[in-house]
């Protein structure tokens, strides 16, 4: 990068898919949906972080809610999520395809996930989150899941309220979808996580209780979809000027 910044305008646009510049006040972030104008940031950055495939999903669901006042900045947020095996990289791929790996696990369980800063950073949270990761025995496909007591929160929102700050910020966009309040998932009681594999899509949900002061926000997508390759696909295609 040291090259790439002397050759100044000369030098190429760079889409970085690491975690080295996904915090960095110079790097335009890769989530176009993150805002109304960030599509627009990728098109004109000369230099782009892709973003990580849990951020992805926590950030979706997290930051219009932080911007519409619905939950504060200093909110003690909890991200629980699972994700195939192939979100672990090349020794974990290898321990879970030579039938070594376990049926599920917990990681990342120091509180030092390298997730962590990013999502921080573009939910808009001043209080550190508690993000508990997880690993299923299956490749690909993930589930972030944030539980909220709603009568903790600010005007003791309805899950329809979170639901239509949702809706509302989503609105027309390509490959982020606000699912339904009422769907089949709310009257199976069951999410699975491999719906949208092989695809740049997002699915939010809102999960919540007529009976109890709660709700379950879940993002459901493909970690090597719209969690990887499909999201530097679609900021490429941005930083190029195509379609």
């Amino acid at each position: 990068m040291a090259l790439v910044d002397d050759m100044g305008a000369a030098g190429p646009k760079v889409l970085d898919a690491s975690t080295a510049h996904r915090v960095a006040p110079d790097w335009v972030y890769g989530f176009p949906e993150l805002t109304p104008d960030q599509a627009g940031k990728i098109r004109a950055a000369r230099k782009v972080s892709n973003p990580g495939c849990y951020p992805t999903g926590a950030v979706a669901l997290l930051r219009p809610l932080v911007d519409a006042g619905l939950v504060p900045p200093d909110y003690p947020v909890t991200i629980n999520a699972v994700s195939g095996y192939s979100g672990g990289g090349k020794s974990m791929i290898a321990e879970f395809e030579g039938d070594n790996g376990p049926s599920f696990e917990l990681y990342g369980l120091g509180f030092e996930h390298k997730h962590l800063p990013e999502t921080q950073l573009y939910a808009k949270l001043t209080r550190r989150p508690i993000f508990v990761p997880s690993v299923g025995d299956y490749r690909q496909g993930m589930l972030v899941s944030v539980p909220l007591h709603l009568d903790t929160l600010p005007g003791k929102p309805s899950g329809a309220d979170l639901h239509g700050t949702l809706t509302k910020r989503y609105a027309g966009s390509t490959y982020v979808s606000v699912m339904p309040l009422e769907n089949a998932a709310t009257k199976s009681g069951r999410l699975e996580p491999e719906a949208l594999n092989e695809t740049n899509m997002l699915e939010l949900y809102v999960f919540a209780s007529d009976k109890h002061p709660q709700a379950l926000l879940v993002a459901r997508l493909d970690n090597l979809g719209k969690g990887a390759s499909g999201a530097a696909v679609q900021n490429m295609r941005l930083m190029l000027g195509l379609e």
